[in-house]
């Protein structure tokens, strides 16, 4: 077969694939658009999904932010006069504070800002004595998927446990931090929680052991140094 040939049967099978590639859009036109449209429409909604996404997580941050900066605002000094943004007294900044928690938790609650508030709204709850929606919120954030933001609720569940006189469901939540710690509640810190619980509760031998541990962990450490003065007081 000589070179003309060839490439005129090339040419020749090219114009037939393409014949019937045109054919086929011809035949399935309403197919192709469908397809053609719904792909656009989802990079549209991937899009518009990420741009809501984004507007809402800087609406989340700015909505604890406002809520951190109640919390964290100055108290009035004795015999000074009130000055703007002072609160009279940590009750009254802790409610307003927990509004404002409680507020950004019930809108932003699947974004992590939303767990956050949701922490804190369980710290103010217990700060202003209403220990029972306290223990609601903490134990929400406890199981989160966020090991700090879950232990440093956990640790805040075992101090309330403790101090509602359920000591056994507070051991158990700190010896769960030990097990799994994390960067916010190394196992160190839990440790040193458990054993002044140990401590109050009069097992001075199981709190020792747990002060010893800590100390010979974190020998230059701040948690060994608090471990090494409480074994030095008893």
């Amino acid at each position: 077969m000589d070179t003309q040939t060839r490439h005129a049967l090339k040419k020749d099978k090219f114009a037939l694939a393409a014949a019937q590639s045109a054919s086929w859009v011809g035949e399935h036109r309403s197919s192709v658009l469908r397809w053609t449209i719904t792909g656009v429409v989802v990079a549209a909604i991937v899009i518009g999904g990420l741009i809501t996404w984004a507007m809402r997580s800087s609406a989340a941050t700015a909505a604890l932010g406002a809520a951190m900066d109640i919390y964290n605002a100055p108290l009035t000094m004795a015999g000074q006069p009130a000055m703007p943004g002072d609160y009279p007294t940590a009750a009254a900044r802790s409610k307003a504070a927990n509004e404002k928690f409680v507020a950004a938790a019930h809108q932003y609650g699947w974004l992590k800002q939303g767990e956050m508030a949701r922490y804190f709204a369980g710290i103010t709850y217990q700060e202003l004595g209403q220990n029972a929606q306290a223990e609601k919120d903490l134990k929400a954030v406890a199981g989160s998927w966020d090991r700090n933001l879950a232990d440093l609720a956990k640790v805040a569940l075992a101090n309330l446990y403790h101090q509602t006189k359920r000591d056994s469901q507070a051991v158990d939540l700190y010896n769960q931090v030990i097990a799994k710690p994390s960067t916010t509640v190394p196992a160190t810190v839990a440790q040193l929680d458990l054993a002044g619980l140990y401590a109050s509760e009069g097992k001075v031998d199981e709190a020792r052991a747990l002060w010893a541990k800590v100390q010979d962990a974190d020998k230059q450490g701040a948690a060994g140094a608090i471990a090494a003065q409480k074994l030095a007081a008893r």
